[in-house]
C-alpha cells in the first residue's frame, strides 16, 4: 500500500519523582483497547457519548510496533577518553524496553501513550550525584526513514549510597495522522533510544558493554568461601 506524507505530532509528560516497575515488554492488546472493551458496542457513540468523549468502537487495525532500537539502546560515558575500563566509567544508561497503548477509529489520527522503562548507573568516575540524560522518540514507516523524531530529557539524581536508578519514562501523547481508514497502525514504528556519540555509539555496536553492579556482583562472588581442602573430592565418572 503506498501511503501519503504524514506528520506526527509527539508531547511528552516527563517526571522522575518515582521510580519505574515496568517490566519493559511491549504490549499489543487485540484492537489496542483496553480487555473490558473488546465487546463493547460496535456503532457509533450517539450524541451524549460523544459529548463525555466515550467511543467504545474497536480500533480499525493494530497498534504500531514498539521498540527500543539495539544500537542505542544503551550509553556508557567515560570520563577519560580512550580508557575503557570500569574504573574510568562516569555514568551509564540502558533502556530496558517499552510499552502502550494506542486508540484510532474512522480515519481518525492514532493516538498513543507509551512507557519507557530506563536504568540508570552511576560509575567510580562520576564526580557527581547527577546527570541530564537525553533520548529520543522517532515514529516512521516500516522500514523507512523517520516521520519525526523529538528529543526528551531526564534529569536523574543518585541518592547517597545508591549506584542504580530505576525510572520509567512516561509520554502521555503521540498522534499520527492517517489518510483514511485503510491505513493501519501496523504501517508504522515507534523507536526509542539514547542520543548517543558517535564514539558511544561504535561502542554499542562493537557488542561491549559494562553494568555498574558487575563489580559489586564480582566481589560478592569472590567473597564466598571456597570449598574445604579436606571435604572429600567428587566422584569422577567411569572412563
Amino acid at each position: 500500500m503506498k501511503l501519503p506524507a504524514v506528520a506526527a505530532v509527539l508531547v511528552g509528560a516527563l517526571a522522575l519523582s518515582s521510580c519505574g516497575t515496568s517490566q519493559g515488554r511491549t504490549v499489543e492488546l487485540p484492537g489496542g483497547v483496553l480487555p473490558d472493551q473488546q465487546n463493547a458496542q460496535q456503532h457509533p457513540p450517539n450524541a451524549f457519548d460523544r459529548m463525555l468523549g466515550i467511543d467504545r468502537r474497536p480500533n480499525e487495525g493494530p497498534c504500531p510496533l514498539m521498540g527500543v532500537l539495539y544500537d542505542s539502546s544503551r550509553l556508557v560515558q567515560f570520563a577519560q577518553p580512550n580508557a575503557e575500563r570500569y574504573a574510568n566509567i562516569a555514568f551509564t544508561g540502558e533502556m530496558q524496553g517499552v510499552q502502550g497503548l494506542c486508540r484510532y477509529v474512522d480515519a481518525d489520527p492514532i493516538t498513543m501513550n507509551m512507557d519507557i522503562a530506563m536504568e540508570f548507573g552511576r560509575g567510580p568516575a562520576a564526580g557527581a550525584d547527577h546527570r541530564t540524560y537525553r533520548y529520543w522518540v522517532a515514529v516512521t514507516r516500516r522500514g523507512r526513514a523517520p516521520i519525526a523524531k523529538q528529543y526528551f530529557d531526564v534529569d536523574v539524581r543518585f541518592p547517597h549510597g545508591r549506584d542504580v536508578v530505576a525510572h520509567t519514562e512516561h509520554i502521555s501523547r503521540i498522534v499520527i495522522p492517517r489518510a483514511n481508514s485503510e491505513i493501519s497502525g501496523e504501517n508504522f514504528e515507534i523507536l526509542v533510544g539514547f542520543e548517543l556519540t558517535p564514539e558511544q555509539l561504535q561502542f554499542n555496536r562493537d557488542g561491549r558493554r559494562f553494568r555498574i553492579d558487575a563489580a559489586t556482583r564480582a566481589s560478592q562472588t569472590a567473597s564466598q568461601p571456597a570449598a574445604s581442602a579436606s571435604q572429600p573430592a567428587p566422584a569422577q565418572p567411569p572412563r
